[in-house]
């Protein structure tokens, strides 16, 4: 039997990067998937792929800043697959790195909104339907910023996110234990995506330490790639990790031992 075999997943920022390798490694293993994005083409792209591979998938649009756009997206989802079993918050931002006297409180607003408060809102209307399927599985995408790593001058508001995500993570751990829902969180390093196209870094040279470390990954010598960010998230998301929550799982080949 396929590791989520009949499984409903729920992947924000499913379109691309991590997200759209969880969502094909999820349909590999028989889940029915729910892509939800702000990328609508890119999302019905990636949807008709996994149709036509022979998977279950719907594409909901989906801005997680936005409590309505949440609350509707998984009410979309559980109308189309009659229920809910594993949420995977992942969609983010980079947003702007620069001092913090430069920063803009509107800056500092969008990457709140969209990293932290997302995942609230993602988290708090997703347990309702959870709880009716009798437990699940919730994972959210931190980082190594703001848990192992903080060398990264001017990214202020990411790692305050991130670090957010954790707690937000351990407190909901034992919240939801005895609902059977488990939390856990994944803190990825340097994957291969195109998330650092999308990094706005303004003069955040005025304030950079120069640090002596290594700038090798010492795990194999590059980032991770999404499949295996996604292979960590399936092991999440299926019962072979069934004692595990409130736990940070670091997939960045020890890079955050020699960076933190």
């Amino acid at each position: 039997m396929a590791m989520l075999d009949g499984r409903v997943a729920f992947i924000t920022g499913g379109a691309s990067g991590i997200g759209a390798g969880t969502a094909r490694r999820f349909a590999q293993e028989g889940a029915l998937i729910a892509l939800a994005d702000v990328q609508d083409e890119d999302g019905e792209r990636l949807r008709e792929e996994l149709t036509k591979a022979g998977g279950r998938a719907i594409f909901v649009h989906c801005d997680v800043s936005d409590p309505a756009s949440v609350e509707e997206a998984l009410a979309t989802t559980v109308r189309e697959f009659g229920r809910l079993d594993v949420v995977f918050a992942n969609a983010g931002i980079n947003g702007v790195w620069a001092p913090i006297e430069e920063l803009e409180p509107a800056e500092w607003d969008k990457t709140i909104r969209t990293n932290l408060t997302g995942t609230f809102l993602m988290i708090k209307y997703a347990v309702p339907h959870l709880k009716r399927a009798g437990g699940g599985s919730v994972i959210v995408t931190a980082s190594v910023n703001g848990t192992r790593i903080f060398s990264n001058t001017g990214a202020t508001a990411y790692s305050t996110t991130k670090a957010g995500q954790l707690a937000m993570t351990q407190m909901l751990a034992l919240e939801l234990a005895r609902s059977g829902i488990r939390v856990n969180c994944i803190c990825p390093g340097s994957v291969d995506t195109n998330i650092e196209d999308s990094t706005r870094k303004r003069d955040v040279e005025k304030v950079k330490i120069d640090v002596e470390f290594e700038q090798t990954i010492p795990l194999n010598n590059r980032p991770a790639t999404s499949d295996e960010v996604a292979d960590l998230a399936l092991f999440l998301a299926s019962p072979a990790s069934r004692h595990i929550t409130g736990t940070p799982i670091w997939i960045d080949g020890a890079q955050s031992l020699l960076q933190g």
